[in-house]
């Protein structure tokens, strides 16, 4: 069978091509580069927990601990007052010093080139893979047995795969020739960015200080700063709207209001509005090294299809955003990881449409929500506007920063790892021995120990991405022997039972998961989602999760009769559509030789 053809050589489709292999699929990467990566200090990623892990299971694991920083804590200051300090744990990876609520693990802060080189490290190891560069994407062409690309440039010719996945970015060419529409809300929000080496007050704490117009009026003023190795920051300040040009004077001016205002802080005690851009400040600058600076332009715009028969899209190709600290980078590398494991099923055994469609109505989904949750919380939030903002937007009752805080730590509506509780692979209703537990099925499974049959002692999502995951819950397991609970109790039976499922399955077992009872066992996908928990080992109620998580059928045979999805908008399309359509044709994301950094995904 012909190899995946991924499209773009970014963090996403780099990322794709690594879960790819990892499931047996041998991969083509199409890159219109050199594969050189440009050093941009000022273009930087974070990443939330679960793609950080992701991308080290995918190899990076190095690079993330090397070139990324994991944060202290996150302060988030309005104008002289410390509103939230969420401390996380020394090594920024265990549980949170905080009494309200968890903050789980410390994202980690990187430059993009540094993860992408790491990608293509770990890429090159791949026997299954092959990067072609200087490869530029000119036609597609498909039929029922597989897909065509012609690409021009030095490695100009036709290429042949069984699927097709255009990681290429905001100006997609696999998306126009798609014809797939991709409207939305072009400068939704624009940030100066600055990246320089200086000591700050907090070391290793990340900031968001802001200074709300006052009277419910103007615009909020707002600064961000993120700390990277080596004494590197990362300073984003919002703009106002509009296209005026930032000067390097204006930009400078900024650095040194925020430097002496945080100085100032030091010195006092109190923070200073100027700190934020509301006011300039006449106070001491500290000494500065500047290394970068941009501007980053934010859009929110969604694609209307993610699937074209046997073409996909994926990343920056299918969606944009980044207003209000959301991550385009994360929701790429969520598709990715999600379509892998599909793919790589499809590969080996074929694939119904459910399985296939099941990428786009989860991700899609997803994202249109988080795109929702955003487009509703702007204005409230950046215009100091009078509309009751908890009517808008429902369970954000604790306050605008709180919110803010959520949006830049990966929690709430606007940074959470998302659930699936619509996906079309959720387990057949009204299983006998379907029992609750402290996750809800579709939704991310909680990061228990497991001990795993090769003796290892490990966390559970360091398991994923190897096909599916069968955890028995057994209290007192852990002070045994492992040859002594191997063959004792229910293993027999469940062993047994995992090595008739109809595809690849490991068995972990774990002494306690939130909200299981004893001998609960859960079914887990490949990208760590919940399929069911059972009471017990109940062999034709676990072979029911596997055929729900291929699709509810074997292979392309059992296709047959089912509503083929792909060219209709997941979750239909209809509010999100009514905020993120623009009057007329869409308007361009900025055009080619525009000075901006554009979303900051692949």
């Amino acid at each position: 069978m012909e190899p995946v053809i991924v499209v773009g050589a970014g963090p996403v489709g780099l990322a794709l091509a690594l879960a790819l292999t990892r499931h047996g699929v041998p991969v083509v990467v199409l890159d219109e580069t050199g594969g050189k990566e440009e050093v941009r200090p000022a273009r930087t990623v974070v990443l939330r927990p679960d793609t950080a892990a992701f991308a080290a299971r995918l190899g990076c694991a190095e690079s993330l601990a090397a070139d990324g920083a994991r944060w202290s804590a996150w302060r988030t200051m309005r104008r002289r007052r410390l509103l939230e300090r969420v401390a996380f744990a020394a090594d920024g990876t265990g549980a949170p010093d905080r009494d309200d609520s968890g903050a789980g693990a410390s994202p980690v802060h990187l430059p993009q080139h540094a993860l992408t080189r790491a990608l293509r490290a770990a890429l090159a190891g791949e026997p299954l893979a092959q990067i072609v560069h200087d490869s530029r994407l000119a036609a597609v062409e498909q039929d029922d047995k597989g897909v065509s690309a012609q690409t021009r440039g030095d490695n100009g010719t036709w290429w042949r795969g069984s699927y097709l996945v255009g990681c290429d970015g905001p100006r997609s060419t696999v998306r126009k020739l798609l014809d797939v529409r991709f409207p939305g809300r072009t400068a939704v929000e624009r940030h100066a960015v600055a990246t320089l080496r200086t000591e700050l007050p907090w070391p290793d704490e990340a900031l968001l200080h802001r200074a709300p117009a006052r009277h419910g009026g103007g615009r909020v003023s707002e600064v961000s700063a993120r700390p990277l190795p080596g004494g590197v920051w990362r300073l984003d300040w919002l703009l106002p709207p509009g296209r005026e040009l930032v000067t390097p004077d204006a930009l400078v001016a900024r650095i040194r209001d925020s430097l002496a205002g945080w100085a100032a802080e030091a010195a006092d005690g109190s923070a200073d509005e100027g700190a934020a851009g509301g006011r300039p400040h006449t106070g001491l600058v500290p000494p500065y090294e500047l290394l970068d600076t941009g501007v980053h332009t934010v859009h929110h715009r969604l694609a209307r299809t993610w699937r074209r028969g046997r073409a996909f899209l994926a990343g920056d190709a299918a969606h944009l955003l980044g207003a209000l600290g959301t991550q385009g980078l994360d929701e790429g590398l969520r598709d990715a990881e999600n379509l892998a494991w599909k793919l790589g099923l499809a590969w080996h055994h074929g694939a119904t449409e459910d399985l296939l469609d099941s990428y786009q109505i989860e991700r899609r989904g997803a994202v249109a929500a988080r795109l929702r949750a955003a487009d509703s919380a702007l204005p409230l939030l950046r215009d100091g506007g009078a509309v009751r903002w908890r009517t808008v937007l429902p369970g954000a009752a604790r306050g605008r920063s709180t919110l803010l805080t959520d949006g830049h730590l990966g929690r709430g509506p606007l940074g959470a790892a998302p659930a699936y509780p619509r996906t079309p692979l959720a387990a057949p209703d009204g299983l006998p021995g379907e029992t609750a537990v402290g996750t809800l099925p579709g939704a991310p499974v909680v990061d228990v120990p497991v001990t795993a049959s090769d003796g290892a002692s490990v966390g559970l999502r360091d398991r994923l991405g190897r096909g599916l995951l069968v955890v028995l819950v057994a209290p007192g397991t852990g002070v045994w022997d492992r040859r002594h609970w191997q063959s004792a109790g229910l293993m027999p039976r469940l062993t047994d039972a995992v090595g008739a499922l109809p595809m690849r399955a490991e068995i972990l077992v774990t002494e306690a998961y939130p909200g299981a009872a004893a001998h609960t066992v859960l079914v887990v996908r490949p990208d760590g989602h919940l399929v069911a928990a059972l009471s017990g080992v109940r062999p034709d109620e676990l072979a029911a999760c596997a055929e729900a998580v291929r699709g509810g059928a074997n292979g392309a045979d059992g296709a047959a009769g089912r509503r083929t999805t792909a060219d209709v908008p997941a979750q239909g399309g209809g509010p999100l559509d009514a905020v993120a359509e623009p009057v007329g044709d869409a308007v361009p994301v900025d055009p080619p030789g525009s000075s901006v950094l554009d979303s900051e995904g692949d």
